[in-house]
């Protein structure tokens, strides 16, 4: 059987990601962040109601990213994610994209520029953030250009990078619905930004979502929750510079703008420049939220869920690499746990988020 793999945030899931899982063949794997997401805050629903709402759904065997590999720019994102669908024996990579072009050919030709294309990247003015470094290698080496509103385009690229290495290959799937971060209620396929900004509104919930009553029993969670819990640790930290990747200048900025914002929003806009862009202010913030720093990912892999069909391949897939299916008193890996200790002071209700718990095992339709 055909072994398809997906990565997702599911942040929540909505008609758009079950179109994609509809793409996929044979036994779906999806690598998912846990419960802090790529753009860098609190995951809307934690991450064992996320891998439901994806088994649900037709997804097979979900594992988890972890900490160092969610909350992270889109090359590095790529590069973990790609490494873990890997190690799961997945053999072609599924992903949305607004643009979909032949990305196995654009593989095959960053197979023989890489080199080149990174000298290119390591030249240009260190005034220019590193997205903006990786889309002119693309335009200059590849002739690719950029609207500015193609975010899993850019991701996509991202994953082509990161499977040059690998025997991967590529799907691109034409993504559906309007912009990506759009709000607008009135289209077939609404965004999960729609979905979080619009969360009292049950009938919209119901009409772009297939697991609205998942939603609904879940705890929702956003950065205010968190606002009080952040100013502490910016304000009483002795060096912020000790945190993953905060550097002198990030830190100097949030010092001086901690006591004039009065949200995470406003501290991200006056933080911000053109080289520190917001999403990566905000992957910042979520670092000195849980007091990150540097530290080597797991080598196991953290399962979170799974169908019968993905029962079947755990049994195999467990004489080639180490699986965690319970946590005890041995960490899987000790900063995506501590991370989710922290995400569970957000409000009552969220449960705990490793101790004991066991994946998911779906039977149902």
């Amino acid at each position: 059987m055909k072994i398809s793999g997906v990565v997702a945030e599911f942040n929540p899931f909505h008609n758009g990601h079950r179109y994609l899982l509809d793409q996929m063949e044979g036994l779906k794997i999806v690598a998912m962040s846990g419960n802090f997401v790529q753009r860098g805050e609190p995951a809307f629903v934690d991450k064992w109601i996320r891998a439901q709402m994806a088994l649900s759904q037709g997804a097979d065997l979900v594992l988890e990213l972890p900490f160092l590999v969610s909350v992270q720019a889109a090359d590095f994102f790529a590069t973990g994610a790609v490494d873990l669908l890997v190690k799961a024996g997945v053999e072609e990579l599924v992903f949305g994209s607004e643009e979909v072009r032949d990305y196995n050919q654009l593989l095959e030709t960053y197979r023989t520029k890489a080199d080149e294309m990174r000298d290119y990247m390591d030249q240009l003015p260190a005034s220019l953030s590193y997205p903006q470094k990786s889309q002119a290698a693309w335009e200059t080496f590849v002739g690719l250009t950029f609207s500015g509103q193609s975010p899993n385009h850019i991701l996509g690229l991202a994953y082509t990078k990161a499977a040059a290495g690998t025997a991967l290959s590529l799907k691109a799937v034409q993504r559906q619905g309007s912009g990506f971060h759009s709000l607008e209620k009135d289209q077939a396929y609404a965004s999960a930004t729609a979905l979080r900004h619009h969360r009292g509104d049950w009938e919209f919930i119901e009409r772009h979502s297939p697991v609205a009553s998942l939603l609904a029993q879940a705890p929702q969670q956003d950065w205010s929750l968190y606002w009080s819990l952040l100013r502490y640790q910016i304000l009483s930290h002795p060096n912020l510079e000790e945190i993953y990747q905060v550097n002198a200048e990030l830190a100097q900025r949030l010092l001086q703008a901690i006591n004039r914002v009065n949200s995470v929003e406003e501290l991200v806009g006056m933080v911000a420049t053109k080289r520190f862009t917001k999403a990566r202010v905000r992957r910042v913030l979520t670092y000195i939220l849980v007091g990150a720093q540097e530290a080597p990912l797991p080598e196991s892999l953290h399962v979170l869920g799974f169908s019968e069909r993905g029962r079947q391949h755990l049994a195999l897939l467990k004489k080639k690499v180490k699986l965690v299916t319970r946590i005890g008193a041995e960490p899987w890996d000790a900063l995506t746990q501590k991370a989710d200790k922290i995400y569970g002071l957000g409000q009552e209700g969220i449960g705990e988020q490793n101790f004991g718990r066991i994946p998911i095992q779906w039977g149902g339709d």
